[in-house]
């Protein structure tokens, strides 16, 4: 089977490599990555150009958080690749949300008791935060230079009756494929296959109307003011901010393993969203003035982090909040979306990365459970097969998916402006909300004990 991948972000690059471990004969497999960004250096969000399609997780500087559920498909993937993202990163174990004066209102753990091997002890397996970077090079590393091709995709077509068809903004040769898989964010450009009756895009993603900035300051002076292993989000009546440590000491012991929390490194993490009704130009932006404006929304709050944080910090990026549409389907004709191609999530969820890790996890084992149950003597053509999984991939994904993303709409409406009766009255919920830490911790721990393996192997069992 030949099989291209749109985009060498996070999901592009997990998702070769899950190919890679669990395809049959993968050696009969030619499995090449397009990308139309130089993947093999450091690229920073300057040096790149904004065009019809990119991979929006090669942008340096941003964090995410890695949430237990996402941190068990990397274990299943590659222990070492778990390792080397844990080291590259920051154990959290605990949730605080404070109001803008610094006080704690309620404290969710983030961590779930991990599956223990017969005769070991059960250890909680925490949330890891780190930079995207960092994530993406962990990941990207694993991938050999030669299976990436940095060319810019105009083009993919769904073809019913035969090979799908990818062509290249370059003019060079179109490149044929029994499978395309869209891993190329929430501007996709392989999504237009599924839906070739018009030459408008159906399902544009949508501007939320908040924007995030953020990055990264020097923690020398910080640490007293913020637990260890704590993700911190302080709301206000103007915006959120947040901040956590995204790094190790270097000389713990422990900073590879996710089920302990280390001594921090030498930085802090933060950032700050907040309403903005038109989605400002990037190349109209006046970071000077977004810096001041930073300092003016926060001046007023009394958390001692946040007041340390916007006397020295300089913004260099804005992060506008876009999600997709519901799309009907994910798949047509063997062109299928994986991540924020098929279901951009707004950062209110912690679950962005972590999905698209799910996403790739269950296509790929569904696929592998096609193809290894096809007779090749049998007149079941590759297309088909890849149909037939990406109809258990669909069926399995979007109810969760689409339940998280409602989840993360709810959550998100506290980052906006709001009166101050309303702000406190959401303080208070809050408060309340703490009194009953289970039922506080609920939502989350749902999210973060799904094995999404375990749901994909009960699928193909009652396929069999």
């Amino acid at each position: 089977m030949k099989i291209a991948i749109i985009g060498a972000g996070i999901a592009g690059c997990a998702v070769y490599l899950e190919l890679k471990k669990h395809l049959p004969k993968t050696e009969e497999h030619e499995i090449t990555i397009y990308e139309a960004y130089d993947t093999g250096k450091d690229v920073t969000s300057e040096d790149r150009e904004e065009g019809p399609t990119h991979s929006s997780t090669l942008i340096v500087g941003g964090g995410v958080g890695i949430a237990p559920n996402g941190l068990s498909v990397l274990q299943r993937l590659d222990e070492s690749l778990l390792r080397d993202v844990t080291r590259n990163g920051y154990v959290i174990a605990r949730s605080n949300m404070k109001n803008k004066n610094g006080s704690v209102l309620m404290s969710i753990d983030a961590s779930v008791l991990a599956p223990a091997e017969p005769g070991s002890p059960s250890k909680k397996l925490n949330m890891v935060a780190c930079s995207r970077h960092a994530l993406w090079r962990c990941l990207r590393t694993r991938i050999p230079d030669a299976a990436i091709v940095n060319k810019r995709v105009l083009q993919v077509v769904a073809n019913s009756e035969g090979r799908n068809v990818v062509q290249f903004v370059d003019g060079s040769d179109p490149v044929e494929a029994d499978l395309v898989i869209g891993a190329d964010g929430v501007k996709s450009i392989a999504k237009r296959a599924l839906f070739p009756e018009t030459t408008e895009d159906l399902y544009p993603p949508h501007y939320e109307g908040l924007v995030g900035i953020g990055g990264f300051v020097p923690a020398a002076g910080l640490e007293e003011f913020v637990e260890k292993g704590s993700m911190n989000f302080i709301f206000g009546g103007n915006g959120f901010f947040g901040y956590f440590f995204p790094n190790s000491h270097s000389a713990d012991p422990n900073r590879e393993s996710p089920y302990v929390v280390s001594e921090p490194g030498e930085s802090l993490a933060w950032w700050s969203t907040y309403e903005i009704k038109e989605c400002p130009d990037r190349n109209t932006l006046d970071m000077d003035d977004v810096s001041n404006r930073l300092r003016e929304r926060h001046a007023q709050w009394k958390d001692p982090v946040i007041q340390r944080v916007i006397k020295s910090a300089r913004v260099s990026n804005m992060y506008p909040t876009w999600t997709s549409p519901p799309l009907p389907t994910w798949e047509r004709d063997g062109v299928v979306l994986i991540g924020d191609a098929a279901h951009a999530l707004p950062s209110s969820s912690g679950q962005g990365v972590s999905q698209a890790l799910e996403d790739c996890e269950s296509f790929v084992l569904f696929l592998a459970h096609q193809l290894g149950r096809t007779d090749p003597s049998s007149s079941v053509t590759e297309k088909q097969t890849v149909t037939k999984a990406a109809r258990q991939y669909i069926d399995l994904r979007k109810p969760r998916v689409t339940e998280i993303l409602e989840n993360a709409q709810r959550i998100q409406n506290t980052k906006r402006d709001m009166g101050i009766i309303r702000e406190y009255a959401m303080y208070s919920f809050f408060k309340l909300l703490g009194f009953f830490p289970s039922m506080a911790a609920k939502p989350s721990r749902k999210v973060f004990e799904y094995n999404v393996a375990e749901h994909a192997a009960q699928v193909i069992a009652s396929d069999s």
